[in-house]
């Protein structure tokens, strides 16, 4: 993982999305690259033809606003600026700051791309995954609280999904620095798939050794027996594949990557 995508906004959880992503640009002796994530605005829907069009209010100043969150940005990359070559490396993409529709594509081009947890002031769900659905690429949400650690005792959500598979990949680099790596299956939770057993024994080929662990549960109350279990061991990063479930159905029943987009007060790893 040597190139991380950090989108800036003048969001109140931007300072724990920067310290999250140093920590882990930090494992890697990575460069964080960091651009200007526009505000939100108000769109207006033309019935016929059916357009939408967006439109800032009076008053938006983009170079203004460009210069405010590269301060930001700047000030952070300062004070933790690597020494003797080591650490994490910080620099700024130029040009005018993106909407959320283009992180995905974006994000194509980066290992993995940082955002805070969406709700409130904070990251917005629309950047989130367009950063999901659209890069091809993990996604590491931060919690809104900045981490002390992260990834030295890390906790997998096993579903036996095709997403939980491709995130487990996307995190190799990860686990296999990480000090203590743990798996949890919840029963009636589990798409049709190898065991945990399996997942285990797919970690112990790569030279990962891992406890797991099968809790009973239902789909609607993944999420909680997961975040429970992350607390249980002090996890300081959780492994879960995104939206195994439609978003729509997650919507209406709700799931557990909806619960821990709510609710996850450790960094989350995701992918789709």
């Amino acid at each position: 993982m040597q190139s991380i995508l950090l989108p800036i906004d003048q969001g109140e959880q931007m300072p724990a999305v920067l310290e999250t992503a140093r920590l882990l640009a930090r494992r890697f002796e990575a460069t964080i690259e960091g651009v200007a994530l526009r505000p939100a605005f108000a769109e207006i829907v033309a019935p016929d033809p059916i357009v939408a069009v967006t439109i800032p209010p009076a008053d938006w100043n983009e170079t203004e606003f460009c210069r405010s969150v590269r301060q930001t940005f700047d000030a952070y990359a300062a004070q933790h600026a690597p020494g003797a070559g080591k650490g994490a490396r910080f620099r700024w993409r130029g040009g005018s700051a993106i909407e959320d529709g283009a992180l995905g594509s974006l994000g194509r081009v980066y290992d993995v791309t940082v955002l805070g947890r969406p709700g409130g002031r904070g990251a917005r769900m629309t950047a989130l995954e367009a950063a999901l659905f659209d890069s091809g690429r993990p996604v590491l949400m931060a919690p809104p609280q900045a981490p002390k650690t992260l990834g030295e005792t890390v906790l997998i959500h096993w579903n036996a999904s095709t997403e939980t598979a491709r995130c487990m990949l996307f995190a190799m680099p990860l686990l296999k620095q990480a000090k203590r790596v743990s798996m949890i299956a919840v029963d009636g939770a589990m798409a049709p798939g190898p065991s945990i057993k399996d997942a285990v024994g797919y970690l112990a080929a790569n030279g990962i050794e891992a406890t797991d662990k099968t809790v009973p549960g239902s789909s609607s109350r993944a999420g909680e027996a997961i975040l429970a279990e992350a607390a249980s061991i002090r996890a300081d990063l959780l492994i879960k594949g995104a939206y195994t479930q439609s978003r729509l159905r997650q919507m209406i029943f709700g799931g557990a990557t909806s619960h821990i987009l709510s609710a996850a007060g450790l960094p989350v790893f995701f992918a789709h």
